[in-house]
């Protein structure tokens, strides 16, 4: 009767790891097949052998074959040879070759064996298995027996078995039997362990090293997978996308499939098998039934829709991606202005009027590419779009070496990869950094794949060696791949911290990071902020001259001055590039200012809502009326106050980060929640408020390009180059918490073709009389180029509004208003 497999089948090596040699390793042979058995026969022992026994396994039928000489082969594909220790001492030798002829050849050897007296005769005693070793594959051919297994004697110290190819991969399974004929004494020899041998057909060992999936010019695919602590590690296959469970599992042994903490094989063949995964067994809250995403994958999709885990690994080569003619920004720290956005809800509104099959993904950016041209900015900042837990959100990532299959076209995870490289092509060569924010510290909870490889070094902690190595080789895959051009470190605070909680001085994962060759041309930036609490924890971040910082004392100390709370001197210190935190080694262009971010209240929002206790962390004011309203005076302070949020967002020296939406007035009615963000609309943009705070964040881009040599800089302004006022001239009262103006003039250098910037900020709820400094000379002017207190479009002016010759150097500011004037000589002006 014909054995015919069914399509899906598994494998189970229960009892491989007592297979293995007096060292427990495999070891593979590089020599030809020829040079073998020209070994072989030169060895004393078996130098009169004249005819070894052939078992020919047929894919539809087993059958006997016999030889009448030494069988040679050609050169082999594949060699690996396996030694056994027996439990009487001696030794076995199995080799496991592809052979040209489309089949795998397995030759048993007796290397040393020491038979007890009398006996005359070894058999070998033989079966397939392809569930488990106690459930050997029914063979239909004369020699085998009911419970499918084979006998075949020994001829001179040797058997040989043939396999047809696409029969494996399987385990052979087999005993040894000594009888002395005589008395019907019949001995089992067992390897040393007291147990069966068993070797792997069509599959390997494999390599250790890379981690992950790497397919190898022969056509054999080599998986690595970390874990410690576990019993075992099953490799699962899957022949479709949508199968309920895997195709085939390969139990892999202990003694042949490990090294130290990784697991490996080598697949002769990944066909028919189009995705894998991976299941631990570790005896305490065992989770067999879930199979495992490889966390180096480098291409992943999704299960069926039944699944308890939703990706695997595809098995397939990341096809080469066309970087000619790319030439890649190189915006130097201090020059950027960055754009925080959302790659799904950036133009997932219909407002985008693109295309159903582009809208929210990494091609509508390139599509929408001018608007950041328009705003003036020079790196966009995307928020994690790595694939995601989707009940909390992208800030529970899964996985960290592919963009998530939302944000690009059919999902197909190539044509994912393939558009965001497109993606950041077309910005580099407008001039546009793309910046990742990633997530290294915790991931989904309903996904658990790398707690779950190793729950007892939790994986999570980014500074266990193994992990380190995972993240930098992340990020050097993004680096190398993708050409991104920084990193953005959310819940930066965990990466201070050891396996207890303490913290480092030294983190290893933060230092090395520092100093990775393949990371040294891009931005690192740590941000502290934490999603699980919705919350920023300060601390003194480790940098080595190289790791910038999300300023959330920035956004602090400027929401409590302009809305009329906080000390003068901290405000002062956030316009200067934050000394106390830049100082020492650092400068300005290390701090990355920001005012809203994509957490928390709106631009518009924070100056809407403040009633609510859950507000208070917001620093917010309503500016007089809680939400939605008609009153003149408080719609008119609400628009003095974004404005002037965004115009101390600029004027400080540091790097500006602006969040999506807020420059056309985007509302998530109060709440502070991420979840309640909506999709950017775009129809907005060309509403009144659209319109004039665009055209401003346009025009404070220009303005600190323009004046780089003031509000630029790597290196903090020299103590004589910048001059503080306070109300009439008087020196400010920096420790007086009712004060509520401040004023500055910076001093341009000597030679310099710009003038003095004289900035002033009333935070009070009335007007002030304001005196400027006088001129340089007669031949200069003061020039106002914003007053945030008048009408649009006359509140900013890039050639500005020169005071009259005949007017007193003062100017009257309203409430709630901000001012500059630059000094300009009068051919100029």
């Amino acid at each position: 009767m014909a054995m015919l497999l069914p399509v899906r089948y598994v494998m189970r090596s229960h009892g491989l790891s007592s297979e293995a040699s007096e060292s427990s390793k495999l070891f593979t042979c590089s020599c030809k097949r020829d040079q073998i058995f020209n070994k072989l026969a030169s060895n004393p022992k078996i130098e009169c052998v004249k005819r070894i026994e052939r078992i020919h396994c047929d894919r539809s039928k087993l059958k006997a074959l016999a030889t009448s000489d030494v069988y040679v082969a050609k050169a082999s594909e594949k060699l690996a040879a396996y030694r056994f220790r027996t439990e009487f001492g001696g030794r076995l030798k199995v080799v496991v070759e592809k052979m040209y002829s489309n089949k795998y050849g397995v030759h048993v050897e007796l290397e040393s064996l020491q038979l007890l007296e009398g006996e005359e005769e070894l058999v070998m005693i033989w079966g397939l298995f392809t569930a488990d070793s106690q459930c050997l594959m029914p063979l239909d051919f004369q020699q085998s027996r009911v419970d499918g297994q084979c006998e075949t004697r020994f001829v001179g110290g040797a058997v040989e078995l043939d396999f047809e190819a696409d029969l494996a991969p399987f385990y052979l399974s087999f005993l040894l039997k000594s009888d002395s004929g005589s008395d019907s004494k019949v001995s089992m020899i067992r390897s040393h362990r007291n147990t069966k041998f068993t070797v792997p057909v069509g599959f390997g060992a494999g390599n250790p090293s890379p981690l992950g999936v790497s397919f190898l010019s022969d056509g054999s695919v080599n998986f690595a997978f970390f874990s410690c602590n576990v019993e075992s590690v099953v490799l699962c296959l899957y022949s479709n996308a949508t199968a309920e469970k895997p195709a085939l599992e390969i139990d892999l042994d202990p003694y042949i499939n490990r090294s130290g903490n990784i697991w490996h094989a080598l697949l002769y063949s990944s066909a028919p098998f189009v995705s894998y995964g991976y299941r631990c067994r570790n005896g305490v809250g065992n989770k067999e039934h879930h199979v495992l995403l490889d966390p180096y994958a480098k291409v992943i999709e999704g299960l069926g829709l039944n699944q308890p885990r939703k990706w695997l690994g595809k098995l397939c080569e990341e096809p080469a991606f066309d970087w000619s003619d790319e030439v890649r920004p190189n915006v130097p720290m201090e020059k950027m202005i960055v754009y925080r956005l959302n790659v799904a809800r950036f133009t997932k509104d219909k407002s985008s009027k693109l295309s159903g099959g582009i809208a929210g993904s990494f091609s509508a950016i390139s599509e929408k590419s001018q608007h950041f041209e328009d705003l003036g900015v020079n790196a966009i900042l995307l928020e994690p779009v790595f694939p995601f837990d989707e009940q909390n959100g992208p800030y529970f990532p899964c996985h960290f070496f592919s963009p998530a299959s939302l944000y690009g076209p059919s999902g197909d995870p190539l044509n994912v990869a393939k558009s965001m490289k497109e993606m950041v092509k077309k910005l580099h060569s407008r001039g546009i950094e793309v910046l990742l924010e990633v997530v290294f510290t915790h991931s989904g909870d309903d996904v658990g794949t790398l707690q779950e490889i190793d729950s007892s070094t939790n994986a999570l902690n980014c500074n266990h060696p193994t992990f380190q190595q995972l993240v930098l080789e992340s990020l050097r895959y993004w680096v190398t791949e993708f050409h991104v051009d920084g990193f953005c470190f959310i819940n930066a605070f965990s990466l201070t911290r050891g396996s207890q909680g303490e913290f480092l001085s030294r983190p290893p994962l933060v230092e090395a990071i520092a100093f990775d060759p393949v990371l040294a041309g891009v931005k690192i930036v740590a941000d502290s902020w934490v999603p699980h609490g919705m919350a920023t924890k300060e601390v003194g971040f480790p940098h080595w001259q190289r790791w910038a910082e999300m300023n959330s004392k920035f956004s602090i100390d400027v929401k409590n001055f302009l809305r009329g709370r906080g000390l003068i001197s901290e405000f002062a210190t956030r316009l200067c590039g934050s000394g106390d935190l830049f100082l020492a080694g650092r400068g300005p262009a290390f701090s990355f200012n920001y005012v809203t971010r994509n957490a928390g209240l709106t631009l518009l929002d924070l100056v809407s809502f403040s009633s609510s206790t859950e507000l208070e962390s917001e620093l917010s004011w309503n500016c007089g009326e809680e939400g939605a309203t008609n009153k003149k005076v408080v719609l008119e302070t609400r628009l003095k106050q974004i404005r002037n949020l965004l115009f101390t967002l600029f004027i400080s020296l540091g790097v500006p980060v602006l969040n999506m939406g807020d420059e056309c007035g985007q509302s998530t009615g109060g709440s502070p929640s991420a979840a309640d963000r909506k999709p950017l609309d775009w129809n907005a943009l060309g509403l009144s408020f659209g319109a004039q705070i665009s055209q401003f964040i346009s025009f404070l881009s220009s303005l600190k390009m323009r004046r780089g040599d003031l509000l630029q800089r790597r290196s903090f302004l020299e103590e004589d180059s910048i001059e503080w006022h306070g109300k009439q001239q008087l020196p400010p009262r920096w420790d007086d918490p009712a004060c509520k103006f401040l004023a500055m003039t910076m001093k341009a250098d000597a030679g310099s073709s710009y003038g003095d910037l004289f900035v002033s900020f009333n935070a009070a709820g009335q007007s002030e009389k304001v005196g400027l400094p006088r001129p340089a000379d007669d031949e200069t002017t003061w020039v106002l180029l914003v007053d945030t207190a008048l009408p649009f479009p006359e509140f900013f002016s890039d050639e500005g509004v020169r005071l009259e010759e005949d007017e007193t150097l003062t100017y009257e500011m309203k409430s709630h208003s901000c001012i500059l004037f630059e000094a300009r000589r009068l051919s100029l002006s």
